[in-house]
């Protein structure tokens, strides 16, 4: 502890204790030490407001935030789902030709024995994957899901109709993978076209 011999002072304590000790006495506040004063009412509210302002802009900031990570979050599961669709749709595409393959074999009636079970079973996976064919001689010409391949002209017909199909197509939900390929045939009487345009 430094001495007043070595030149250093020693520390000051200050007692602030309200009552006297000894006496027990109250004691007299120094004149030098101020009473602090209490903030006037419009600065208690100055104060208030601004704590409400602030209050709100984090209670804002924070909606805005979370209101954020929800969309973040729906756009992930949707870029999920649909980057899981895509490759299932990729990979059944690949698998057309085996399936128009296995058809053929079918109407051949070479789809006998244990390679009919694999035909059964590759079929039955592919419908679970989601994959659906269509195209049924008879169905009215629709050229966003048939392509025609041939042309003809029918009586049997009152509109422009798949009368033969020569490819069955394939969807995957909504999805076209693969428009039926048909022969279409188009009433009789529909106006031939003019080659008389030159």
């Amino acid at each position: 502890m430094p001495t007043r011999d070595n030149g250093h002072d020693e520390p000051v304590i200050r007692d602030n204790r309200k009552i006297d000790p000894e006496t027990g006495q109250a004691r007299e506040r120094p004149q030098d030490q101020e009473t602090p004063v209490p903030p006037a009412p419009t600065e208690v509210a100055a104060q208030d407001g601004d704590l409400l302002a602030q209050l709100s802009e984090r209670t804002s900031d924070l909606q805005r935030l979370q209101a954020e990570y929800t969309n973040y979050r729906r756009r992930v599961e949707r870029d999920r789902v649909a980057v899981r669709e895509q490759a299932v749709a990729s990979a059944l595409q690949e698998l057309l030709p085996v399936l128009d393959d296995i058809g053929r074999a079918r109407d051949h009636g070479e789809l006998t024995g244990g390679f009919a079970k694999v035909a059964e079973s590759l079929e039955a996976a592919v419908t679970k994957l989601g994959l659906n064919s269509f195209g049924q001689k008879g169905d009215p010409f629709d050229p966003t899901v048939h392509e025609a391949l041939m042309h003809s002209y029918s009586p049997d017909v009152t509109e422009p109709t798949a009368v033969e199909v020569l490819q069955p197509g394939y969807r995957m939900g909504d999805r076209v993978l693969r428009p039926a390929r048909v022969a279409v045939a188009e009433p009789e009487d529909a106006p031939p076209a003019s080659d008389d345009d030159n």
